[in-house]
């Protein structure tokens, strides 16, 4: 299996610390809104990365965190007339409800800022001790030139930096890069007890406390949105490594920029769009198979009709799903099997592994689950063997279920009258009354119901 690693620009043979298991850190959401479909991208990416690695057989422990406690969350506290906790809690409430209507698992653990204070106070005044931080009139900063690797993530050097350095001046720092560890408690502000002072945590600091308490001072995968390798991952690293003296990640994985309308997501632009939003309209398993359709490192240009053709392409899954079904329901158990075709089917999971462990391809890895479609809508019918056909479906469950979709249970059912409209228009075919037959078909579409009329007999679904 090979990984990008952003680190080394490369594309890596992926090797765990501990063989057979991996520790995987990823930056979650600051919660002071729903998220937007651009988060949703990164996160469903690393879902889908946790669940490959458990389907190659890894034992894997997947930390995302909350950030809740900002000066957003503040200014949205504020905006409400209710205190940060109360929007804090709030919105990581609607973070979990958006992503289980993602298909998105729960973390292993999903620490907030709050519950590991006294972790980051700990790892902050370790970084003072060592001479990286200084405090200044109760603000603690990291001093970048300390820290002789600055910029190794994001591939610039400390002098390039400090050139093209856009960072407000601050006439306490000793650089203008230097950055916030802990911040003087402003008026009214939530605030903790520190050996500076009363004050809260900067942003940075946050994610290394937290990844080195769960995951310990060394851990497998780092990743995020591509828009946090700088500033965020290198001041990451530079904490961490400067406190514990060893490599923070051996993998840095970033996801590629989510556009809208081949432009830049912006409220300015009237172009964003949260993950509710767009359930408004449109099946949010198709956002998962849109989000997957394109390489994780590429650029994804989202278009509602690029949206529209993914739900298209999750009808086509699901009508081969639902024709294995009914063909396992009606299949006769025959004594001979056809091994050609049987061989065939399972040649698949070996077709999808080889693409999925080349840098996490799920646009090959779907590519793979289409020409498994195709194979069974060509070669599998009523006279297919019974087992033959449970392989199929088989097969094809188990490379879903990888990605997170083709996972909705359906209940179907008929009523009555239904059943006895459906019944109706088959007599009415046998005694070649059309009309009546076509008049039933649009009475049904009406209610819901779609009926198929195949070689292997009529079959419904609900729209």
């Amino acid at each position: 299996m090979k990984l990008y690693n952003t680190l080394t620009q490369t594309k890596e043979e992926f090797v765990p610390i501990v063989p057979g298991e991996i520790k995987m850190y990823a930056c979650g959401p600051t919660v002071y809104n729903f998220f937007h479909i651009g988060n949703a991208r990164t996160f469903m990416v690393f879902d889908g990365m946790r669940r490959y690695f458990e389907y190659r057989g890894y034992k894997v422990t997947f930390v995302q965190n909350f950030t809740d406690i900002d000066d957003k969350i503040i200014q949205r506290a504020n905006e409400e007339n209710v205190t940060s906790e109360e929007i804090s809690e709030k919105y990581i409430k609607e973070y979990f409800k958006d992503a289980e209507s993602l298909g998105i698992q729960k973390a292993d653990v999903h620490p907030r800022v709050t519950e590991n204070i006294d972790e980051i106070i700990e790892f902050i005044d370790t970084l003072i001790k060592k001479g990286y931080a200084y405090e200044v009139a109760g603000d603690v900063y990291f001093d970048v030139s300390k820290f002789k690797e600055y910029g190794k993530l994001s591939k610039q050097s400390l002098s390039d930096l400090q050139a093209g350095s856009r960072i407000e001046i601050n006439e306490d720092k000793k650089n203008p890069l230097d950055f916030v560890l802990w911040k003087l408690a402003k008026p009214e502000e939530p605030s903790w007890e520190s050996p500076w002072g009363l004050g809260r945590p900067g942003w940075h600091i946050e994610c290394s406390a937290m990844a080195q308490k769960y995951l310990g001072e060394t851990i497998d995968i780092h990743g995020g949105g591509g828009d946090l390798i700088f500033p965020h991952h290198e001041n990451e690293i530079a904490q961490s490594e400067a406190c514990s003296g060893k490599p923070f990640a051996n993998y840095w994985v970033h996801v590629g920029y989510l556009n809208i309308d081949n432009k830049k997501m912006s409220k300015s632009l009237s172009n964003f769009f949260t993950t509710r939003e767009i359930a408004e309209e449109f099946d949010l398993e198709a956002l998962r198979l849109f989000m997957f359709s394109a390489h994780y490192r590429n650029p994804l240009n989202f278009s509602r009709e690029l949206l529209e053709s993914a739900e298209h392409a999750l009808e086509r899954l699901y009508n081969a799903k639902h024709n294995l079904e009914y063909l396992l329901e009606n299949a006769k158990d025959r004594t001979e099997i056809e091994t050609e075709l049987q061989k065939s089917i399972l040649e698949y999971r070996e077709k999808f592994i080889k693409v999925m462990d080349d840098d996490f391809n799920t646009a090959d890895g779907i590519a793979v689950i289409f020409d498994l479609v195709k194979e069974i809508n060509t070669n599998i019918t009523a006279d297919t063997s019974k087992t033959v056909i449970q392989t199929a479906y088989d097969m094809l469950m188990e490379l879903t279920v990888v990605l997170g979709i083709l996972q909705k249970e359906e209940e179907e059912y008929l009523d009555e009258e239904i059943e006895q409209l459906i019944a109706q228009r088959q007599q009415a075919r046998k005694e070649k009354n059309f009309e009546l037959a076509d008049k039933i078909r649009d009475e049904l579409k009406e209610q819901g119901i779609i009926l198929e009329d195949t070689p292997q007999g009529v079959k419904w679904r609900r729209v």
